[in-house]
């Protein structure tokens, strides 16, 4: 079998990924469109919001920039520079956040979703290199299969020969510091581009003083960050070969619990022309390892004893892939395929008795995912465009397995193998949209996607404090059907939109509770036969001159069980960790020409912690202030205050009522030098 999938992988590597045709020039010549579509298709499939790199460098982490979207959110309210990893998947309008996300992220094309377990570590992008973000709401499977289930985030690098030169450093509370450096040459045909990040921070308490014990520690951190890019140009094909490796260590509010993590991928990208064609071939690979070792605490919070050490997880990913566009008799048209192998495992100690680790276990598996599309666009006047996608997928779960053992007698303890399982899921979108007047766009589409679980999923179980979470080899995949539609106004300086949508999770992957006890929580990961998904999102953007401009979003969106066979009491419950209501503002203020001011504002609604409705997290906003002063053409000076009111942003809560809380108020003050 692995002989197979070897030559496909070779076969696919005079082909691979994708590209749109005529791509704006926002977009860099390496650019890969978050629908997969031609020119003027992002805004025809729905709601689609681009945001420029300028806004992702200034922000302490991507996903604090990323969150102005309202309908963006990781599985809790923590920023990744606090949370654990695993709690970092991304989802968007409410469609079930989870640590697995069900949104794609890509980088240039290439998939930044964890391997094993589908979260993102967003710190391992250099944001100084990125070109913007396309952020596309609504079912994305259409155009890349599986996990773009919620939508598609699509990160762009700039051009390797577009190199700045540039140093960043940065210091603040909480014993933070950051350097970054870019810079790059460029000779003829052939450009070299160098990122580099170095972060560390002592962290902040997550539970208030009242609450902590004398095994409390802040959640610190660091990573490091290298980011190396080469580019050429043949005479009808151009290259790029990017090799980026980030490691990171950090702990999780006791002294015994921290986590590792290392990532290291390399891709290749090539992209030419056929007379008035373009094509796209991408190959790459990422190799990952991540460590975390876990304890259980006292009801004083003074003493700790460890309760699994998640030693090694290793995992690989392999894909390529080739896009190729055109346009025939007025029919703009993007068709590819594509293929992802995916392999990895847990091994761990658990179950500390009399000072040593008793049980080990090995969990893991291989997934491999293969498919083909088609968009096609077409404008049979000025006033309408329609567009269709379609799409099929193979998908194959293969060598799952749980294998336990006694570290004491070395006597097997539980041994199974997960039978191999194969798929075949075909999926497509329809949009259509209508400009009935110069100011006024109206869109409507209707979708669907789907998600297959992760190998996390299928065969990890996990314990936090006094909750144990069974893994699920049995799990099925994850459909969605939904359909939005919305008008968009323009006119001067002024754009506003509203979308109204619709969505249907069938199967949805969920931690559903068992049984409880003072002492004990026993959950599994089951499907829940269907999460309906409903609500409202609105966005207006207005430039006042050349000084001002001003930006308002909001979402409203109601996420409920409404079919659940595996626990009929859930039924009518809202899903865990979607709060109903979300607004977010920033405004930026071109004081003179050398200051610049910019506020931005976020608020969440209530929202529950667990599927019973039982624990809930209150409502809770932020403010946020940046200053930037350019001392001379080269230098500039800055200093961002985040949470300035200093409030109290709960973030989890424990079976036992104990609730965790988000960042308080931390200040940086920092110089850019351009060079």
């Amino acid at each position: 079998m692995l002989g197979s999938r070897v030559t496909a992988l070779l076969i696919l590597l005079t082909m691979a990924s994708p590209v749109r045709g005529d791509e704006p020039a926002r977009l860099a010549p390496f650019a890969v469109n978050a629908t997969r579509s031609t020119p003027g298709a992002s805004d025809s499939p729905g709601e689609t919001r681009w945001m420029a790199g300028t806004s992702l460098s200034e922000a302490s982490a991507l996903d604090e920039a990323l969150r102005l979207d309202p309908a963006f959110s990781l599985f809790r309210r923590t920023s990744s520079l606090g949370a654990n990893p695993t709690a970092q998947g991304v989802s968007l309008r409410g469609i079930g956040p989870s640590g697995a996300s069900r949104t794609l992220v890509l980088l240039d094309g290439v998939p930044l979703n964890d391997p094993f377990g589908g979260w993102i570590a967003w710190t391992q992008v250099p944001t100084l290199a990125l070109a913007g973000a396309e952020i596309r709401h609504g079912g994305g499977s259409a155009a890349w299969g599986n996990a773009a289930l919620g939508g598609t985030i699509a990160l762009y690098n700039q051009p390797v020969a577009n190199s700045q030169r540039e140093l960043r450093l940065e210091a603040g509370t909480l014993d933070t510091a950051s350097a970054i450096l870019t810079t790059g040459i460029s000779r003829e045909k052939t450009a070299v581009r160098i990122d580099a990040k170095q972060f560390s921070t002592a962290g902040y308490h997550p539970l208030p003083s009242s609450d902590r014990g004398q095994v409390d520690q802040p959640l610190d951190s660091s990573h490091r960050l290298l980011q190396a890019q080469l580019a050429h140009d043949f005479d009808r094909v151009s290259a790029r070969l990017t090799w980026r490796h980030f490691d990171e260590e950090r702990g999780n509010g006791t002294a015994l619990q921290r986590n590792a993590s290392r990532i290291d991928t390399v891709a290749l990208t090539l992209r030419g022309r056929i007379t008035a064609d373009s094509w796209q071939a991408t190959l790459y690979r990422q190799g990952q390892n991540f460590s975390s070792f876990f304890s259980a605490v006292d009801q004083e919070r003074n003493s700790e004893i460890p309760a699994n050490n998640q030693s090694a997880v290793p995992s690989d990913a392999i894909g390529a892939g080739l896009t190729y566009a055109g346009e025939r008799a007025g029919i703009r048209f993007t068709t590819g395929i594509d293929y992802r192998q995916v392999s990895g495992e847990t091994r761990e100690d658990y179950l500390f008795t009399n000072g040593n680790f008793t049980r080990r276990r090995f969990a893991g598996g291989e997934q491999v995912l293969g498919g083909a599309f088609l968009s096609m666009e077409h404008n049979p006047n000025a006033k309408w465009s329609a567009l269709v996608q379609i799409r099929i997928d193979h998908w194959s779960l293969d060598n799952g397995h749980r294998r336990e053992f006694n570290t004491i007698t070395n006597s097997t303890t539980r041994d199974e193998q997960s039978p191999a399982r194969r798929g075949v899921e075909p999926h497509g979108t329809v949009a259509m949209t209508w400009q009935p007047h110069e100011s006024w766009t109206l869109h409507g589409s209707a979708y669907t996607a789907f998600r297959v679980p992760t190998l996390n999923e299928l065969h990890r179980p996990f314990r936090v404090g006094n909750t144990i979470t069974e893994a699920n080899a049995a799990l099925t995949p994850e459909t969605l059907r939904g359909i939005d539609a919305g008008l968009t106004y323009r006119a001067g300086n002024t754009r506003a939109s509203l979308t109204g949508f619709a969505n249907h999770l069938d199967d949805a992957v969920a931690n559903i509770t068992l049984a409880s006890t003072p002492t004990l929580v026993t959950r599994q990961r089951l499907n829940v036969s269907r999460l309906r998904i409903r609500g409202v999102e609105g966005r207006i953007e207005r430039k006042a001159g050349s000084d001002l401009a001003f930006e308002a979003a909001f979402l409203y969106v109601d996420s409920r069980v409404v079919a659940a066979e595996v626990q009929p009491a859930l039924t009518g419950r809202r899903v865990a960790q979607v709060p109903q209501g979300t607004m977010t503002a920033r405004a930026r203020w071109q004081l003179r020409p050398t200051l610049q001011i910019t506020a931005q504002a976020r608020w969440t609604s209530a929202q529950f912690e667990d599927d019973e409705n039982k624990l809930t997290l209150a409502a809770a906003g932020t403010f946020d202030l940046a200053v930037e002063q350019r001392l001379t053409p080269a230098l500039t000076a800055t200093l961002a205050i985040e949470n300035v009111f200093d409030r109290a942003v709960p973030v989890a809560q424990s079976a036992g009522g104990l609730i965790s809380y988000a960042s308080p108020r931390s200040v940086r003050a920092g110089l850019r030098l351009k060079f």
